[in-house]
């Protein structure tokens, strides 16, 4: 009986230490040196507001801008297009990259499965058309490890432009049953230590599109059309055109994933191909900052920021929290694609060294009230997370 009490106290004693503990972190909150946060009703009025107008770097949740610049321009229902074309004199078919961020395994196969539908047999050559983007264009913040996050933007990008390989008995193979293993893939073989390795496809955006490329074409083998190896590059002339791939995903649902795994690959595709389709030239680092800040600024008159890239990779970057619930009020006709972090509380998080964000809605029935919580120091794991909880308990009072 005794050691049932006994029991029964450690246990009080815990779940009270603990709530205490998460009842205090707004007040810890309100201690730190630089940091800022603002919530607001459904009217757009205040209901916490400390350093509002400041700014931070903002880190991932510049996605919430990249996001809503992709949505209000195409709309969610937009498909990415690709093109493709035949030059009947050399059997080399071109394909025009359009900066499809969504290319993965699933979509070659329906394209190959497609391409022989449309009576193709052979291809000498297999031609790329990368003129959308300037040569190697790198964003601001993008990192040079051979993580899968830092993978480079291309025209033509199969799978987020990522490698995954694993070693079965001795051999290496794919990780991916429904991806073939390309020649360029194999050459990553020898950073294979351990049983599996997933990498991005390095620097230079020629190797993405040559791992595209080769991948393309283990799809049409497949499909019983004899490819040859030989790749070529250049512009798409007056060769006819000879099919259009729709991509089968719409953008709310590349968004929905972008916000989930937050992809840098992804919103940085975006940002890019936006800027071509505004300034008609190829895509470019200046250009893509140019774009980003003359519509944030047309549209919501904001002074004292700066977005260098689409990711929020970029140190550079600065916005405010209140600058993220302008874009947050603007993003309410997409909030579902966001992913529900904890109960009732739908946000996109922000994680760089130092760099602790989060932004999103607080959540009650159909009352979506929006918050941006930016720390630009150290802070405990998850102590963003236990913030929001602490602005849903508020919000409820």
């Amino acid at each position: 009986m005794v050691q049932k009490i006994r029991y029964g106290l450690v246990l009080l004693l815990l779940i009270s230490s603990s709530s205490i503990f998460a009842e205090k972190a707004l007040d810890k909150f309100s201690a730190l040196e630089n940091a800022g946060l603002l919530m607001v009703d459904k009217s757009g009025q205040a209901v916490l507001s400390d350093h509002a107008n400041t700014a931070f770097i903002p880190a991932s949740t510049t996605k919430l801008v990249t996001a809503w610049l992709a949505l209000k321009h195409w709309g969610e229902d937009y498909h990415f297009t690709t093109r493709f074309y035949l030059d009947n004199t050399t059997h080399t078919l071109w394909i025009k990259g359009s900066g499809d961020p969504f290319l993965i395994s699933e979509e070659l196969l329906l394209i190959a499965i497609n391409l022989k539908k449309q009576g193709i047999k052979q291809i000498n050559a297999i031609g790329l058309d990368n003129s959308l983007f300037q040569a190697n264009v790198l964003l601001p913040g993008t990192g040079k490890s051979n993580n899968p996050y830092d993978a480079v933007p291309s025209t033509l990008a199969a799978n987020f432009n990522t490698i995954n390989l694993k070693k079965i008995k001795g051999k290496v193979v794919s990780a991916e049953s429904q991806t073939p293993l390309t020649d360029y893939a194999k050459s990553f073989s020898t950073q294979l230590k351990g049983r599996s390795l997933r990498v991005n496809t390095g620097r230079d955006a020629a190797n993405a599109e040559k791992n595209f490329a080769q991948l393309l074409a283990a799809f049409l083998r497949k499909q019983g059309v004899k490819v040859k190896t030989e790749i070529v590059r250049g512009k798409v002339d007056k060769q006819p055109l000879f099919y259009t791939h729709t991509n089968s995903k719409p953008l709310a649902e590349m968004i929905r994933a972008m916000m989930k795994y937050s992809t840098n690959f992804l919103a940085n595709q975006l940002v890019l191909v936006l800027s071509a389709e505004a300034y008609h030239r190829p895509a470019n680092a200046h250009d893509v900052q140019r774009y980003i800040e003359q519509t944030l600024i047309k549209n919501f008159h904001w002074k004292n920021f700066i977005i260098k890239d689409g990711a929020g990779l970029s140190r550079e970057n600065r916005l405010s929290p209140k600058q993220l619930v302008d874009v947050l009020e603007a993003f309410k006709p997409w909030k579902h694609l966001l992913p529900e972090i904890e109960p009732s509380i739908y946000a996109k998080s922000g994680t760089m060294n130092g760099i602790s964000t989060l932004a999103g809605y607080i959540v009650d029935t159909n009352n979506w009230q929006p918050f941006a919580l930016m720390m630009n120091q150290a802070v405990p794991y998850k102590f963003r997370n236990r913030i929001a909880i602490e602005l849903v308990k508020k919000k409820t009072m």
